[in-house]
Order: structure tokens, then sequence, then C-alpha cells
């Protein structure tokens, strides 16, 4: 069953005097989620993505086109039984506690007070929150209502968690931790769809990415397929190149550099890989390494971006 999906969906605001002026916030926008991913979305400010999170919380409506959570079309109240939201820039009463604010949800989540004691003890710890779980909100750090907000989206126990820039204001120690309790809830078999402008972030923990702009799907894969960089390969050598392997290199045509300890080249075939690493080896030239090069999946993003023709 697919966690989270969308066909054709299309969201238009109508603004400017009487109305009259439309803005396309999403268009045609199809995407799947399977069960137990940790998924991204990603794009530039005013992409979308704020759009496509409330269609799916039933905050606003689509145009046209359709979505469903766990294979239940939108709107569906029952389907937010097991959803939990953890909104940017969240806020809560200051005079709350840690334990209150999850006890608060909780109880609008309607989850049972037998259950509910021992699954705030248990998030507590989780997200790391044990020990302030009796100090006011009104004296949190940024870190710690994260990390409270993140508990707070989990309380009501949800198959399909969206997460909305969840390592905002968090430390380095702090993120690596938040990231080691999205593993862990993937490993219980939850959806995680998370939206960061931390790209860093996004390329450690996602399964797959989707980038989104100006409403329109441009590209979806897994990390990998992102950031590939064409056939460029880096080949690991332990010795100089000879001059007569240089020259016949240079009739295969490629474009090629020699650094220390290794040749970069952009191959258009397997087969003149293949080639080149015969050549090497006929010369008695040892192969420590092949690797594809990749660009960093902030890099992707900026040049696929950049290579769409402005409308």
């Amino acid at each position: 069953m697919l966690a989270i999906s969308s066909t054709s969906l299309s969201k238009t605001y109508n603004s400017g005097l009487f109305r009259r002026e439309s803005v396309t916030a999403l268009s045609n926008f199809s995407l799947e989620v399977e069960e137990g991913q940790i998924f991204s979305l990603l794009g530039p400010n005013g992409a979308g993505k704020t759009t496509f999170i409330k269609v799916l919380l039933s905050i606003t409506f689509p145009t046209s086109g359709s979505a469903a959570i766990l294979g239940q079309q939108l709107p569906n109240v029952r389907v937010k039984s097991n959803v939990g939201y953890l909104p940017e820039n969240h806020r809560y009463p200051g005079y709350l506690t840690g334990e209150q604010v999850l006890r608060f949800f909780g109880q609008l989540s309607e989850v049972g007070r037998s259950d509910l004691d021992s699954r705030i003890t248990k998030l507590m710890d989780l997200v790391g929150m044990s020990k302030w779980a009796s100090m006011k909100t009104k004296k949190y750090s940024k870190g710690m209502m994260q990390r409270i907000g993140l508990a707070q989206a989990l309380v009501n126990d949800p198959k399909v968690i969206f997460l909305d820039e969840p390592t905002d204001g968090v430390d380095p120690l702090g993120r690596k931790e938040i990231r080691d309790v999205l593993k862990t809830l993937k490993d219980e078999g939850k959806t995680i769809f998370l939206n960061s402008h931390l790209l860093s972030e996004v390329e450690l923990i996602s399964d797959r990415v989707a980038i989104l702009d100006k409403g329109k799907l441009l590209k979806v894969g897994t990390v990998d397929e992102l950031t590939s960089s064409g056939s460029v390969y880096s080949i690991g050598i332990n010795s100089a190149l000879p001059a007569s392997l240089k020259n016949e290199m240079n009739t295969m045509g490629l474009a090629w550099t020699e650094g220390e300890n290794s040749i970069q080249a952009e191959f258009r075939t397997n087969a003149e890989l293949n080639r080149m690493i015969d050549l090497l080896r006929s010369s008695d030239v040892e192969i420590t390494s092949v690797i594809r090069q990749k660009n960093s999946l902030e890099e992707s993003f900026i040049n696929l971006l950049q290579r769409e023709v402005p409308e």
C-alpha cells in the first residue's frame, strides 16, 4: 500500500482585486510514497511544498485532482488518527511544561489515559527531553522546542509523519540525534515525509527525494540517482602514467585529467570505461579504485533549478 499518493493534483489560489487574479501553487502534481520510507520534498520558496502538505492534511482542498493517505482518499477525517504533524515555527503556550504539551495533544488525539502516561515517558526519552519534562516551554531553547515538537507529532503513534524543518535551530549533535530517532521510526515501519532546507541533512537520511518548482514536479528518485554526475569516473592509480599510455588514451577522444594518484575522465559508454581499465592494466599501472563521481544533493538541486527555462 502507498503511504501517500497524489494524481494530477492542482491548486489555484484566487487573489487581487475582486479575486480576479490567480496563483497556481500546484500544477498536475502526481507523486507516490511507499510505506516505511523517509521521503523528502525539496524546492525553493514558493515552489508549492507547503500547499502540498496542507492538501494532504486537509487544511486546504485541491482545485482538481486527488490525493490519498494509506489508500484512503482525501479529505477523510478518520485517516487523521494515523497522521502526525510537526509544523515549521511551531509554538506552545509558555505556561505549559513539555509533559503537559504532550498530554494536551494526546488528549486531543483521544489517546487513552493509561496509554498516554506510558507513551509520554517513552517519547520524552526518545527525543532526549526526560530531564526537562517538568520545565515550562517558555524556558526551552530552539533545539529543545524542536525536540518536544517531534515528540508531539508522535504522541498518537501515527503511521505517517509530516515533519516541516525538524532540525531547524538544532546544533550538529542534536541533528544527529534527531536523524537517529527518524531512522528508529523508519525501522518500526513508519513513513516520514520530510520538508527541509538543510539539504546535507536530507542527503544523509532520505530514501527518496522529490524536487518541486513552480508547482511542478521536476524530478524524483533516490539520493544516488539525483546526485550521480553523468559518467564521470575517478580511477585511483599507484604510479604516474607512462607517456606512451597518455598518447594512447588521447586517441580515445576522451576528456581526461591526471591528478595525484588518480585519473578523472568522462566516458560515453561502459565499453570506453572498460577499455581504459584494460589500457592501464596492460601498461602495468595498478588500479586502486574506480569511483563514479557524484555531486552533493545541494549541487544537484541547484543545477536542476538552473536548467529550468523561465516561464
